[in-house]
């Protein structure tokens, strides 16, 4: 046989082999691609339907597995210590212990503590914080337009503190003048005005310390004609130096980088959602919030019940905030993060999922003032929450007042 001949034979036989691979290859793709989106009639009789589903912008997300009731990062939370609890802050306001005083006035009365406290701020890393009442961010005070405020300030922390309110208040009230030294004390008192959205922080120098561990929160002033009745919940957008460089290395809404991606808040759809959205990063210029799948009424500093804005992506300098309020057409899981991809990378990103029907109220706290038990672990305070399990992830009308008998 010649040598051309053998060529000739050889080149045969390599395309048949090639074709006969190629045909099995695509069929065995067709076979993964039926088993994995098709089902035949009797395994639909018999079976559930798991829906997989990869958050978006790459692989980077985690892949949630859900049956449409129960939804969890397949990563979940495995934090020791959980004095930081995002769920329970989102949907807590505090309305203090509730008087009036001889005028006619309404007495709101609060006590606010700075502690120094050791927390787990992401799973495995830990953090020497300065906290006001034990957790980051503080508590979130809320009065209405015209209320008298008195918040009774206890510097039980290591190093001088103070507590400054946005707002309109007198100069003595201003929180920095005043310097509160370890052990001491001091009562702020001013008329809430106007209404909107604040926040407050220390502002001893050098500010930048003071509020990159942990010393601020979010303040709402009500307007005397209440809002619309709504699904309520406040974000502190804030951030985590742990490496002393004055640059974060976490980012997060409420404390905890990524903790809304492991447990997504639930909501109804169809139905008002309103949140209290607060900037307070420290060493970046700017901080923002995106909205997926959908557009929010935007009321800058929420000093206006009309909108400013319609849009998906708001964004904010350190101190500025904003209402946003929205609802959703369609259920399923809807992220929200930040739209500076290294904050959302770095843990500030996380997910709602829409619910046909939660069969909750709305969280507006209409009870204000009513008796229930403080925390353990602040004495004599006025902090205190009616709230579901845990596992329910579900709306909680909150209240507080006067401590019951059995408070501590």
């Amino acid at each position: 046989m010649s040598r051309s001949k053998i060529i000739l034979i050889a080149i045969l036989l390599s395309g048949s082999l090639t074709t006969a691979f190629a045909i099995s290859f695509l069929s065995g793709v067709s076979v993964i691609a039926q088993n994995n989106n098709a089902f035949s009639k009797e395994e639909e009789k018999t079976t559930t339907r798991e829906t997989v589903v990869t958050g978006g912008h790459g692989s980077g997300y985690n892949t949630i597995r859900t049956t449409g009731d129960v939804l969890d990062s397949l990563n979940a939370d495995e934090r020791t210590d959980l004095t930081i609890d995002p769920m329970k802050y989102l949907r807590e306001f505090n309305y203090g212990k509730v008087s009036t005083t001889d005028n006619g006035t309404t007495l709101r009365e609060f006590t606010i503590v700075a502690l120094d406290k050791n927390l787990e701020v992401s799973p495995g890393v830990f953090m020497d914080a300065w906290t006001f009442n034990g957790t980051i961010p503080g508590p979130t005070i809320r009065a209405t337009e015209g209320d008298l405020v008195k918040i009774k300030f206890i510097n039980n922390g290591s190093k001088p503190h103070t507590m400054h309110f946005h707002g309109i208040h007198q100069s003595n009230m201003d929180g920095v003048f005043e310097i509160i030294a370890p052990s001491g004390s001091f009562t702020y008192e001013f008329i809430a005005e106007p209404f909107g959205l604040f926040l407050y922080h220390c502002h001893m120098q050098p500010l930048e310390e003071h509020i990159s561990k942990g010393l601020y929160g979010a303040y709402i002033v009500d307007p005397k004609t209440p809002r619309p009745p709504a699904d309520e919940m406040v974000m502190v957008m804030n951030g985590y130096d742990n490496d002393f460089d004055t640059e974060n290395n976490f980012y997060t809404v409420n404390g905890i980088p990524n903790y809304y991606m492991h447990h997504p808040i639930q909501i109804e759809k169809d139905k008002l959602v309103r949140v209290y959205l607060v900037n307070i990063l420290e060493f970046d210029q700017i901080n923002n919030f995106h909205l997926h799948a959908n557009l929010f009424h935007l009321y800058r500093t929420g000093t206006s019940v009309t909108p400013n804005e319609y849009t998906d992506v708001v964004t904010f300098s350190q101190g500025e905030r904003g209402i946003l309020e929205f609802s959703y057409k369609y259920p399923g899981p809807y992220m929200f993060h930040a739209h500076k991809t290294e904050f959302a990378e770095k843990g500030w990103t996380g997910l709602f999922l829409v619910k046909e029907d939660l069969s909750e109220s709305d969280v507006t706290a209409f009870t204000k003032g009513e008796r229930a038990d403080y925390p353990a672990e602040i004495s004599k305070n006025t902090f205190t929450t009616q709230s579901k399990t845990k596992n329910s992830q579900s709306a909680a009308v909150v209240s507080y007042g006067e401590a019951s008998q059995g408070g501590s």
